[in-house]
């Protein structure tokens, strides 16, 4: 199951932008080294620095240096989920190519979790067009129901809204997930209606309960008295004013409320294997949350305790060390025709003459350096 989460924090200055690249790029997290680097490059071996300063110059040619600099994409998966480390680069590669293609991107899949997860970190701006990259509110719909897509080609599990990775429910009824404008006028309006503060009620405390006492003791606390006896057929839900209400009109009223015998006891049993499930799907969760805010503060540079000694002297920030390939533009090395890959041969194509590089380039201009993929 593959959760597809857009990272929004800074991304407007050429620091934050250095600061994700070096962060994604670190060698203890990229263990294998599945990383990729999209669109034109000036580097030999792939650093943070020369990606930042290649995109700072890309944004200048097309007078565009200014406003969100990059998007960061993170694609994770579930740590019980069958994937391989090449196939997550596989999905972040397609998901690249469909929705950030002419912008130069890095790909890097972490290994330093127990849940796989790709990096995708994009220049804002096109190499192609000089176009700016605008994500909105539908773009991410599609984003999140292309990596779906993708997930069930490989016959991997489908991320299901209000599920667990197991396929059990995340919420009591669907009721949780209903209409929260109605939800709102309901719970505004429960001092004029006995029965709409009977259904607040029960909506606050159902799923927290996992036996009938505890919520018979919890349907009190919110001022209701709960009848419930085993040789009556319905549950009575009286208030201190002596109003009552059966549990069949509740349920009748708001479709899908768990209120008679049946409906909540099986609820109790949702809850009380929901909470047997914390350690091995919720944890997973919460690893998410804390994933992702180590990011942001890596980003913003709260992540300077985990600096070593040696710094750049250009930037004045440690260097990352890059497992050493051999390279050789246009060319496959000698060694990659044996018919085993080695794991340090890459290919890359020309980028353009040296009079391309040592100059800017106008906007509209003809480029002769194609877009091509250089693979750390």
């Amino acid at each position: 199951m593959a959760i597809n989460k857009v990272v929004n924090s800074g991304g407007m200055s050429h620091g934050a932008m250095r600061n994700v690249l070096e962060y994604i790029l670190k060698e203890e997290k990229t263990s294998e080294g599945l990383c990729e680097i999209n669109g034109p490059y000036s580097g030999i071996e792939p650093h943070y620095d020369q990606i930042c300063q290649d995109w700072v110059a890309e944004k200048k040619a097309w007078n565009k240096d200014s406003g969100r600099m990059y998007a960061h994409n993170i694609i994770s998966f579930h740590k019980d989920e069958d994937i391989t480390p090449e196939q997550v680069l596989d999905i972040a590669r397609n998901f690249s190519d469909k929705f950030f293609h002419g912008h130069q991107y890095v790909i890097a899949v972490h290994q330093d979790r127990e849940h796989l997860h790709a990096h995708i970190v994009t220049n804002t701006v096109s190499f192609l067009d000089g176009r700016k990259l605008h994500q909105s509110r539908h773009d991410l719909q599609e984003q999140k129901d292309y990596t779906n897509g993708l997930c069930k080609q490989m016959g991997l599990t489908v991320a299901e809204k209000g599920k667990h990775f197991d396929g059990s429910r995340r919420v009591i009824e669907d009721i949780s997930l209903w209409d929260k404008d109605k939800y709102k006028m309901l719970s505004m309006h429960a001092e004029k209606s006995f029965i709409a503060d009977c259904f607040m009620a029960l909506m606050d405390v159902t799923d927290k309960c996992t036996g009938k006492e505890e919520f018979i003791s919890a349907m009190e606390d919110r001022g209701w008295n709960v009848k419930w006896e085993d040789n009556r057929k319905h549950i009575v839900y009286e208030n201190g004013k002596g109003e009552k209400v059966r549990d069949t009109n509740l349920e009748k009223t708001f479709t899908g409320l768990a209120a008679t015998k049946e409906a909540l006891i099986n609820e109790f049993k949702r809850n009380a294997a929901k909470e047997a499930r914390i350690e091995r799907a919720g944890a997973n969760d919460r690893e998410l949350e804390e994933y992702y805010a180590e990011v942001r503060n890596a980003i913003s540079g709260a992540d300077d305790a985990l600096k070593n000694e040696g710094t750049d002297q250009r930037t004045g920030k440690q260097p990352i060390p890059v497992k050493k390939r051999e390279i050789r533009k246009g060319t496959v090395p000698e060694d990659a025709g044996d018919g085993e890959e080695e794991e340090s041969s890459s290919f890359i194509t020309e980028r353009g003459t040296e009079e391309d590089r040592g100059r800017e380039r106008a906007p509209g201009e003809e480029m002769s350096r194609p877009r091509h993929r250089h693979r750390l």
